[in-house]
């Protein structure tokens, strides 16, 4: 029952990691790593979302062939072993999304530096001009 839930344990343990580096800490930098560990744990609990214990045999795609008929023992084995592709394609989309967000950051986090010279929020917010 434990190694069931353990993967969720953990993705919620990355996600709280990235919470608290996003509300505690005070550097730019490990601000955006927090931004990317929770993004990270995002797409790791999609993927155990779609990960799914096949019934007999190993996990196969959703694609019915020709060599299946039409039989309805063929359509429940394939129901049956089939993994969702909906939270794969979930993942892909967030991955590039998370990466250009990553990179916007990144880019923003260097001109703030080019400016005021530090990447320390407090001192960022305490200058003017």
């Amino acid at each position: 029952m434990l190694h069931a839930v353990l993967p969720y344990v953990l993705c919620i343990l990355i996600f709280a990691i990235g919470l608290y580096a996003i509300a505690v800490k005070k550097n730019l930098v490990k601000v955006i790593i927090g931004v990317m560990l929770i993004d990270t744990a995002v797409n790791l609990f999609l993927v155990l979302i779609g990960y799914r214990v096949p019934l007999r045999g190993a996990a196969i795609a959703p694609i019915i062939t020709p060599q299946m008929g039409s039989s309805r023992q063929a359509v429940s084995e394939l129901l049956g072993n089939a993994v969702d592709p909906l939270p794969q394609a979930l993942v892909l989309t967030s991955i590039v999304i998370g990466l250009s967000v990553t990179a916007l950051m990144v880019v923003m986090a260097l001109r703030l530096h080019q400016k005021y010279g530090t990447f320390d929020l407090t001192q960022i917010t305490k200058l003017k001009g």
